[in-house]
């Protein structure tokens, strides 16, 4: 390899055609001024230097896009065929002797150079002791990107030092053309992201949303909306969790005559018993332990406004009570109070769970169900609005590039597993998806095989609807279980009974007491479960 390498002792010339390539200097800056497609620049820049020069099938090999290999970029004197044929590895052949030493090389006779694999198949039919080869690195931030590669009719007038260093200096105005249209590429893709997430935003705004949805059962949801608005009449909405019905909660205060006022929300599930009820109807001073002072409630608060009761079914029986009271009479006391405080609030009230059922077993009033139900609708679940995934995964995808400061694409393969995915928590869990690989990557375009193991073989749909499912606390009950199931990609029967866990814990947005209902089990027993199987709650 020794005669690789470009040093001091190479012969060199006065090179009377140092015009010449002052001239070819000059139409390459010209051509390169004036470039808007790169291949076709690129192309009439070496033919600059067939006509001029004499250096024939001028090549110019980049790294693709995943950064496994080198592949043809621009030649001339090559057919679309020999281009095609002209792949290299990292460190194959010459090409990548150069692209991994950051240096020059010249083969000053190919057909002594072992090296010299003539992959395009552009010189069979030329006598290799005719032709020499040049070679040089296209650096960009001190980097290599490619090789840039001439032959040379071999001659004793040949100067190859003066020709490295003339095809050094075109390498260094490639990679600056090269970076300038990298720029102008990733601009124009964040501009046509923007765009279409604009026309998202402007769909919802025409719609007084602010919810993202094209798809015929969000346009459903978007017309009851604009029914249900302008009424004073409380709303129920109905919907797995992770559906957004806390964005329809706000969509409906936004569209309805109290959209000035308060939209205050509370979570009836997040709080015990004690403090649920000082957060909804406040409390005086000294009411309980800690009480240094009054303070008002949330119905207070929305006064005038509208009062968003989200997981309305986990509200406790005592509380069922006071709720219905403020329905009926508009009327409550504070906590340790003798005041009576009437308040105008609109009720919206969101569940996951069935109240009828909830009713049917006693843990719901009846009253109470049917004076919540005056105008309820229902959030279709993701897997029933998929038409909807790609421009949701648009924005949440340019928030968290934007949040995270990354350069990050989603590749066809991935779009079509996320595609067949069932969601079983739904739009949550796909902004949740997005965030975790964005941070998590360190790459710049995301395959299947960098999302979660369970979605290269997702749950059959009926394993992930909010349908109640039981884990079984025998081994016998287990093996039935699996006999009846379809679950192909599952193993073991700890497999599937971690599966039904955490799917159980997806659908009741992880409240374990909730996923312990809906699997027939106790907080003790899930709890073990999750223990057992190192189940840790989504950060994002």
């Amino acid at each position: 390899m020794d005669q690789l390498l470009v040093s001091a002792n190479t012969p060199a010339s006065s090179c009377p055609l140092e015009a010449l390539k002052i001239q070819a200097l000059s139409e390459i800056c010209q051509l390169i001024g004036e470039a808007v497609h790169l291949d076709t620049a690129l192309s009439r820049v070496f033919q600059v230097l067939h006509d001029i020069l004499r250096m024939d099938r001028a090549t110019l090999v980049l790294l693709d896009p995943h950064r496994q290999r080198l592949e043809i970029k621009a030649s001339y004197g090559l057919t679309i065929e020999e281009e095609q044929r002209g792949i290299y590895g990292l460190s194959e052949g010459i090409c990548g002797q150069i692209f991994q030493s950051g240096s020059p090389c010249v083969v000053p006779d190919i057909n002594s150079e072992p090296l010299f694999l003539n992959r395009t198949g552009a010189r069979t039919t030329i006598k290799k002791d005719q032709i020499s080869f040049i070679g040089v690195p296209v650096l960009m931030a001190q980097k290599p990107v490619g090789v840039l590669t001439v032959d040379r009719l071999f001659g004793p007038e040949t100067s190859f030092k003066e020709d490295v260093s003339f095809l050094s200096v075109l390498a260094t105005l490639i990679s600056q053309v090269i970076a300038l249209h990298q720029a102008i590429a990733r601009k124009e893709k964040r501009l046509v992201e923007e765009n279409r997430s604009l026309k998202a935003e402007l769909h919802g705004r025409f719609n007084r949303h602010y919810i993202i949805g094209q798809s015929r059962p969000m346009q459903e949801v978007f017309a009851t909306i604009e029914k249900v608005a302008p009424s004073r009449a409380t709303a129920l909405l109905l919907g797995e969790s992770g559906t957004g019905k806390e964005l329809v909660a706000r969509a409906i205060h936004e569209a309805s005559p109290r959209r000035d006022k308060n939209f205050i929300k509370i979570n009836c599930a997040a709080l015990p018993e004690n403090l649920l009820e000082s957060e909804l109807f406040g409390h005086e001073k000294g009411a309980f332990t800690g009480a240094t002072a009054s303070r008002a409630g949330r119905f207070e608060l929305a006064d005038g406004g509208t009062l968003f009761l989200d997981e309305i079914g986990e509200l406790p029986l005592s509380l069922q009570a006071k709720l219905l009271r403020v329905l009926q009479e508009h009327q409550f006391e504070r906590l340790g109070g003798t005041r009576t405080l009437e308040v105008d609030v609109r009720i919206i009230a969101a569940t996951n769970v069935n109240l009828e059922d909830a009713v049917a077993r006693g843990t719901f009033r009846n009253d109470l169900y049917y004076r919540l139900n005056v105008l309820p609708f229902h959030l279709p679940p993701l897997r029933e609005r998929k038409s909807d995934i790609p421009i949701l995964l648009n924005h949440f995808l340019r928030a968290s590039i934007e949040r995270n400061d990354k350069e990050v694409e989603l590749s066809q393969e991935v779009l079509d597993v996320l595609m067949n995915y069932n969601w079983p928590g739904n739009v949550r869990e796909l902004q949740n998806l997005i965030e975790r690989l964005v941070i998590l990557t360190d790459k710049s375009i995301l395959y299947p095989s960098d999302l979660p193991k369970e979605m290269e073989n997702p749950l059959p749909q009926e394993t992930t609807s909010t349908s109640s499912a039981r884990i079984p606390d025998t081994l016998q009950d287990l093996n039935t279980n699996v006999s009846r199931s379809s679950h192909p990609a599952l193993h073991s029967l700890e497999e599937l009974e971690q599966a039904e866990i955490k799917a159980a814990l997806l659908r009741n947005g992880w409240v374990q007491a909730r996923a312990a209902r809906d699997l027939g089990l106790t907080q003790r027993q899930i709890g073990y479960r999750i223990k057992k199987f190192n189940l840790d709650r989504p950060e994002f």
